[in-house]
């Protein structure tokens, strides 16, 4: 529809306190005078309705018999009812916004302040993007007392050209702010994920498997010397990977396996993957650490794939050899695009989560990349960035609000 086929444009809004059947008494006037609908919103907070409805009116009817009938109706409501006549080139310009790009911008934090509210919408504005929709996703944005979950989300229309220096402000404004900001388009892929796939060490759980494991070897500063040199690009994943796992030779397999109950999960990892399965999501392990402790969170997670490194283990010890192949960054992303064939699903539907350098390739290829506490080059080189959250703060990037997990509890 173009601007010269409608008749004379109003834009109604009416505001006051909430209460049931408002928005049907409303509707139910409009709908009696045969009114054509172009656009409606309505948002409430703290128990104040906001009701907007734009209105194609006939350009050769009356409209004072309309105006005078809602007017008395949004009285009788207890509503103040405002009527603004829509000029042809506002017009023109909504309409050509329904073709613009959108965003979904999540705000992530302890807590979500006004300061913190203030840089992302002054962002929003410098880049000439409109704000559509705010929303409150968690069950509170104050400080509270144990910490807890702040989220808010807002929907924003503009150029698509404009995304990468956005992404880029975004990024510093989080950094500067000590929260996460989350910037994605909006698609129906966001709102259709189907595979989550985690790095395990230091992302799923809180810490490095092969570095306990060398701790209990008696070998821990020098698989933190190869690690250092591999950090600075002297050796490749795989050749600092071996050369940490020879180190190994000779511990037993009972103490390799005392690790399985003393390195604890990552905060929130539970309340994810739980919530996960509950929505019908796969999930999968994508390991440069051990299988052992993989299928161990396999049994205790309900993960459905799992692919890590075998550790050679020989008459109750530790061989100092990994299993061939290698789970290094590129097979990570390979393993990716293989589950998601198997599951015959897109790659746009797939999540993918880490924290290390050789997680960056599948961070990439998913349709959303997440780095989770993550160090500086990965939280640079992902297409998201989280550090101020447990892993439960995932559930908010795809929609999820405290209340559709909770909706009897008081908030």
């Amino acid at each position: 529809m173009s601007s010269g086929d409608l008749g004379k444009a109003v834009l109604i809004h009416f505001s006051g306190h909430n209460h049931p059947g408002l928005t049907a008494e409303l509707t139910s006037t409009l709908a009696r005078h045969h009114i054509g609908v172009l656009d409606i919103g309505q948002a409430v907070v703290h128990e104040t309705l906001s009701l907007a409805i734009l209105i194609d009116w006939p350009a050769d009817s009356s409209f004072a018999s309309l105006k005078a009938a809602l007017t008395a109706r949004a009285h009788e409501l207890n509503l103040q009812a405002r009527f603004t006549t829509v000029r042809p080139d506002s017009l023109r310009h909504w309409l050509r916004g329904l073709h613009q790009q959108h965003f979904i911008i999540t705000v992530l934090g302890r807590s979500i302040t006004a300061e913190h509210l203030a840089r992302v919408t002054a962002i929003v504005a410098a880049h000439e993007m409109n704000v559509d929709r705010i929303d409150r996703l968690s069950g509170q944005l104050s400080p509270q007392d144990p910490p807890a979950n702040a989220c808010v989300e807002l929907a924003v229309s503009g150029a698509a050209w404009r995304e990468p220096t956005m992404r880029a402000d975004f990024l510093a404004a989080a950094q500067e702010l000590s929260i996460d900001i989350a910037f994605q388009r909006e698609s129906i892929f966001r709102r259709n994920r189907r595979l989550f796939a985690f790095d395990m060490d230091s992302t799923l759980i809180q810490g490095e498997v092969i570095d306990e494991l060398a701790r209990i070897a008696g070998v821990g500063d020098q698989v933190s010397r190869i690690t250092e040199a591999a950090m600075h690009g002297e050796l490749n994943f795989d050749e600092s990977f071996s050369r940490r796992v020879a180190l190994l030779r000779g511990l037993s397999a009972e103490r390799v396996y005392s690790l399985l109950n003393t390195i604890p999960l990552a905060e929130g990892a539970e309340r994810l993957i739980r919530t996960l399965r509950l929505l019908g999501y796969k999930t999968a392990i994508l390991s440069g650490g051990f299988t052992f402790f993989a299928r161990h969170l396999q049994q205790s997670l309900g993960i459905d794939y799992i692919y890590a490194n075998d550790l050679e283990i020989a008459d109750a010890a530790v061989t100092g050899r990994v299993l061939p192949p290698i789970v290094n960054g590129e097979r990570k992303a390979a393993l990716l695009g293989e589950i998601a064939r198997r599951e015959d699903i897109s790659l746009e539907q797939v999540v993918a989560v880490g924290d290390g350098a050789n997680d960056i390739p599948m961070l990439k290829l998913a349709g959303m990349g997440i780095a989770y506490r993550a160090k500086p080059l990965v939280r640079q080189s992902a297409p998201q960035s989280i550090s101020s959250l447990g892993l439960d703060g995932l559930l908010y990037l795809i929609g999820v609000r405290d209340r559709d997990l909770h909706p009897h509890e008081p908030l």
